[in-house]
């Protein structure tokens, strides 16, 4: 498994592409304009505290207020808001915890009104960017993600990702981050750090630590609302939480962003810089990567898979609900129950795909094809589970249905990605699908066919589509005789739409 991370610079937002094995698995955009990415820290005032709903509405200078819920206030929350008093006014100037005694846990089914109070100072970190019409879900348990540590201030708790199966390991590394931990700070050892030595540990421990103190520094006096300590940016976080061995290549088409990459990999990975790249042709990267044409394909009501099966996605305010169909297509050679588990198979792996590319969240809900087999349902949902492992969004999914319906329910912490695959149609009314998912449909029937064994086929379209078929080097049509060594005759029909076509057999009759 090779995985790529493409990434564009735009003069008002970085778009980054993973690739996994060539086929594009997740899109991410950082614009200038969101000032509130998951993982930031504020220094906020208590707007206030709702008994009903036992949270506080929080102003951290959104434009509506962040929704504090009494239990992501954390435990150590009267240690929390004592801190924040004397450093701010400047009576704790020693920012290490080791001399500042903890207060007692706060009860954790309590009343939010007991804790906090109107136009109080508090330390949130944003868990959820603003969706919609809702302002950020913040938390004050605050918690400082490092490459292989997450450090975690006014706790003494060591805890091990339970992703790190060997309880060997996981006592090793309990007893190597104990040996190093300074007091009063807690430590979640990541699912990376397995087999790492203290020294690697220490080193990621040290910045995590050093970044703590430089954002206490900007709470004498702050400002309120302001940003204390922001996450990194998009690549470099990206980087912290994904990159691993199976990485290939990073391409970058900046030169700024590409110096500040080769920096990151160099700390976290040295024997891994050489695959920063940065990108010099006068081709756009994403075009000559190939993801203009999967993100032209992959976004949209319809999605296109192998052997003719497709995906209807539709988006409810309720829920996101995703229809498996077989398509066109027969094989002689199975029963009913054997396709549609080959199709139900194909669907589970590009909707895992779909989920983590689109960020969808919440709800949802996937209509497989019936299979009448206990056991065909049992390795339909083992095959879901398996291909959504990589996903890094919590998630849950519950077994098959009587009705053949899997429920899947995805946490979201952005808003989901959108983008739009239709263009203007250019005979002025309306829209149109983007040309190049006709010429994957086009290549889709022309699949079809020839396993259909028709010996002579002419594909008659536009002009326009025609020509894009027939002409340069390697042409599609020219790719298609390497696939299948059959030539297709293409004529240009100008009575036709944009984007129709129809394939002819030998006697110039429709065969599609």
């Amino acid at each position: 498994m090779d995985k790529e991370l493409i990434i564009r610079s735009e003069p008002s937002a970085v778009d980054f592409a993973l690739l996994k094995d060539g086929k594009l698995i997740e899109l991410n955009k950082e614009e200038d304009s969101n000032k509130f990415n998951v993982g930031d820290i504020y220094i906020a005032k208590i707007r206030k505290a709702v008994p009903g709903l036992n949270a506080a509405f929080v102003n951290v200078g959104y434009e509506k207020d962040g929704f504090l819920h009494y239990h992501d206030l954390g435990p150590q929350m009267a240690t929390l808001l004592k801190f924040i008093k004397r450093v701010s006014t400047g009576k704790l100037k020693d920012y290490s915890l080791k001399n500042f005694p903890l207060e007692k846990d706060i009860d954790k089914n309590g009343a939010i009104a007991d804790v906090l109070k109107s136009n109080q100072s508090l330390l949130v970190q944003i868990m959820k960017e603003p969706i919609s019409t809702k302002g950020p879900r913040i938390s004050s348990e605050l918690s400082l993600p490092g490459r292989y540590i997450v450090l975690v201030p006014f706790s003494n708790r060591i805890s091990v990702s339970q992703k790190i199966e060997s309880k060997e390991e996981k006592d090793r590394l309990k007893r190597l981050v104990k040996s190093i931990k300074p007091k009063n700070f807690g430590v979640i050892i990541r699912t990376v750090a397995e087999g790492k030595k203290v020294a690697e540990l220490d080193r990621d421990l040290e910045n995590l630590v050093g970044r703590w103190t430089a954002m206490c520094k900007k709470l004498y006096k702050p400002h309120h609302p302001s940003k204390v300590l922001g996450e990194l940016n998009r690549a470099s976080s990206l980087l912290r939480d994904i990159f691993n061995d199976t990485f290939t290549s990073i391409c970058v088409d900046d030169e700024t962003l590409y110096t500040q990459i080769k920096d990151y990999v160099s700390e976290i990975a040295p024997e891994k810089e050489s695959i920063v790249k940065l990108h010099q042709s006068n081709q756009p990267i994403f075009e000559k990567s190939g993801i203009e044409r999967q993100i032209k394909t992959s976004f949209g009501r319809t999605v296109s898979m192998s052997k003719g099966a497709y995906l209807i996605i539709e988006h409810t305010e309720a829920m996101h609900v995703i229809d498996v169909n077989s398509g066109n297509r027969s094989n002689k050679s199975k029963n009913q129950e054997d396709t549609a588990l080959e199709v139900n198979m194909i669907s589970a792996a590009e909707i895992a795909r779909q989920l983590r590319l689109r960020d969808m969240g919440g709800i949802i809900v996937v209509d497989f094809i019936d299979m009448n087999r206990a056991e065909n349902r049992k390795k339909l949902y083992d095959h879901l589970r398996n291909e959504m492992s990589d996903d890094r969004a919590k998630h849950k999914i519950l077994p098959p249905s009587k009705f053949g319906l899997i429920q899947i329910t995805r946490q979201r912490v952005r808003p989901e990605m959108n983008i739009k695959t239709r263009e203007d149609n250019p005979n002025g009314i309306g829209e149109i699908e983007a040309p190049i998912s006709v010429i994957n449909k086009i290549k889709t029937d022309l699949d079809k066919l020839i396993k259909k064994d028709h010996a002579k086929i002419t594909l008659s379209a536009h002009p326009f589509i025609a020509a894009f078929l027939t002409k340069g080097f390697p042409s599609p049509r020219s790719k298609w005789f390497v696939d299948h060594k059959r030539w297709v005759k293409i004529l240009p029909r100008d009575a036709y739409t944009y984007l129709e076509y129809h394939f002819h057999d030998k006697d110039g009759k429709v065969i599609l």
